[in-house]
């Protein structure tokens, strides 16, 4: 009897379900488009998920912590997640693809095949085809766009997409690296462990295969079990073979390693305290750092990173340092990584998203097109997630305008950016752009400052300088705009402070930067603490539309508010519009407000 398969005809097909892959699949859906997502895991998240359980870091800084949809899941973990669980992390994140009625799911579903076709003078994917165990059903998706969020980049050699893989040779970019000639070296990969501080003591018999930690092993990669930084990264191997070929391998190896290190940290007599962890968990699933990387229009390079990445068509930002892995990995008898600090935030532009040789495909997360050592800064997850709302964003741009990915950089790169920012994504050195009757309008309300409510900035970053780019809101009173004349309204927008340094939420900084935790410990410890929303937030507001008889004729009302971007769609004929925030997440008398203004 023959395999069933199942054909989905959709916009965009999307391949990869990790943070890059989720943030492309909702900003495409949410824009209109009619979306499969591919994933090959039975949960969504990637390198996120409670399979692997890497941090989600991104650009380095207090005031540069990345908005737009991935804030907007970090936000709904905070609320709904106070412990950091994982069980309820994963939850998050499947219910933001599953509540998201323009998106088709394939999980568990790996893609094999894909047909590609000479079309108006380009090469372009007209569909591909995934196995899916669960079901021993075959999942064919015909698109008008592809996303390739893989990681591994799958449909470069099932398509010919061209890509890279290792370390460039200094000169071909002239980078400030040690690498004089090319070679297909990468960063490793990592098998993490996590551990909780117990009541009682317990014992661990470790496994007759575990890898053994000789002093001279151990000696640079001693765990710091007082640190809540401690999430044991560098259990790193594999960036001296195949990064993909080699998996399982390496695998195997890693979670020898693992369990070796745990072995260690229970009974070599070294640590403190030993008696009282316990292992919780040990992923067997290698979390990757580096293996293919697209090749797009342009080819982001170090320097382009250390100059601040100055770009016309940017459409994301990075900020974590030049992290460069030693191919050795955990038996590098060096630092396991180089640090050097980047001019965070940097722009990344629109042309390192999309294929230099097939005419409908994007890619976004650690994929895209860029050199090994930019690669190094800009492969972290929440980078790649708005990596991949940028793809997303376009790759609606080009439904709407019948046009391919290269069309929209050379006929909507303006659009694109504007869009990104009205859907809370920090473009550095770009403003939104507002609209004449919201700034021919009288401002109403007699707030100080408030004219900053309309100024195109809705943050404050050290880019535009020292000066906050909000103003304070007494909670009650209402802050807005007459206008000359009445206006069509088709959508309200709000900046609202979410403390994105974190500055209002409990435990140290490592707690407060990172929505999941790795070691836990017990509870009176404060080290593990129960998380709480930003303080600063707006909790509940209304939003009044008035004729011009000054009747309210369009109301909009929250009362449980967890959104740093707020976008309220309408249709109403207004003379007037107003904002009054009602209560915080935490104390104060005044809502601290970036932008109020509407289109």
């Amino acid at each position: 009897m023959a395999l069933t398969t199942i054909v989905h005809e959709c916009d965009l097909c999307v391949v990869g379900g990790g943070l890059a892959g989720m943030c492309a699949a909702l900003a495409a859906a949410r824009g209109g488009s009619r979306v499969v997502i591919m994933q090959d895991r039975p949960m969504f998240g990637g390198n996120a998920s409670s399979e692997i359980r890497m941090w989600v870091c991104g650009s380095d800084g207090g005031d540069n912590r990345e908005t737009g949809i991935i804030e907007e899941i970090q936000l709904e973990s905070l609320r709904c997640n106070p412990y950091k669980n994982y069980a309820v992390w994963d939850g998050i994140l499947y219910g933001k693809i599953r509540e998201e009625a323009n998106i088709t799911p394939l999980l568990n579903c790996s893609c094999f095949d894909a047909k590609t076709e000479e079309r108006g003078g380009e090469r372009v994917i007209t569909e591909i085809t995934g196995w899916q165990t669960t079901t021993q059903k075959f999942h064919t998706v015909r698109a008008k766009y592809f996303a390739d969020c893989s990681g591994d980049s799958i449909l470069a050699p099932l398509t010919g997409a061209e890509f890279r893989v290792g370390r460039e040779a200094r000169e071909e970019f002239d980078e400030k690296t040690s690498q004089e000639t090319a070679d297909s070296q990468t960063m490793g990969m990592s098998c993490l462990i996590q551990c909780r501080r117990t009541s009682k003591p317990t014992k661990f018999v470790p496994p007759a295969w575990a890898k053994k930690m000789t002093p001279e092993v151990i000696a640079l990669r001693r765990p710091n079990m007082n640190s809540t930084s401690e999430n044991f990264w560098y259990l790193e191997l594999g960036g001296n073979r195949d990064s993909i070929g080699d998996t399982e391998e390496v695998r195997d190896e890693l979670v020898a390693l693992a369990y070796g290190m745990f072995d260690w940290i229970k009974n070599s007599g070294e640590v403190e305290d030993a008696d009282y962890w316990s292992l919780d968990f040990l992923g067997f699933l290698p979390g990757k750092r580096e293996s293919r990387r697209m090749v797009g229009d342009y080819i982001m390079c170090q320097g382009d990173v250390l100059a601040g990445g100055r770009f016309p068509d940017t459409i994301a930002f990075g900020g974590w340092p030049l992290d460069d892995h030693h191919p050795d990995g955990f038996y590098h008898r060096g630092n396991p990584n180089v640090w050097g600090r980047t001019p965070a935030p940097y722009g990344i532009p629109y042309r390192c998203i999309y294929s230099r040789n097939i005419g409908n495909l994007f890619f976004a997360g650690r994929n895209i097109s860029m050199t090994h050592a930019a690669m190094s800064s800009a492969r972290v997850m929440a980078t790649c997630a708005t990596l991949g709302e940028a793809a997303g964003t376009a790759a609606n741009i080009a439904r709407e305008c019948g046009t391919s990915p290269r069309g929209v950089y050379r006929e909507h790169i303006g659009l694109l950016q504007q869009r990104l920012m009205e859907n809370g994504c920090f473009l550095p050195h770009v403003k939104r752009e507002i609209p004449d009757f919201v700034m021919e309008a009288e401002m109403t309300g007699g707030i100080p400052d408030a004219e900053k409510l309309r100024n195109g900035i809705d943050r404050t970053n050290h880019i535009w300088g020292p000066e906050d780019q909000g103003c304070a809101v007494p909670l009650g009173q209402a802050v807005g705009y007459r206008f000359t004349e009445p206006v069509r309204i088709a959508n309200i927008h709000l900046a609202l402070d979410s403390d994105l340094s974190r500055a209002t939420l409990p435990g140290d900084d490592c707690e407060r930067r990172h929505s999941m935790r790795a070691n836990v410990w017990w509870e009176d410890e404060g080290k593990s603490p129960a998380m709480t929303m930003p303080g600063t937030l707006v909790k509940a507001y209304r939003i009044e539309g008035l004729d011009e008889a000054g009747a309210v004729v369009f109301s909009a009302e929250e009362d449980c508010n967890a959104l740093q971007c707020v976008n309220v769609k309408t249709d109403v004929l207004l003379k007037e519009l107003r904002f009054i925030p009602l209560s915080l997440w935490g104390e104060g008398d005044a809502a601290h407000i970036l932008s109020f203004d509407a289109r």
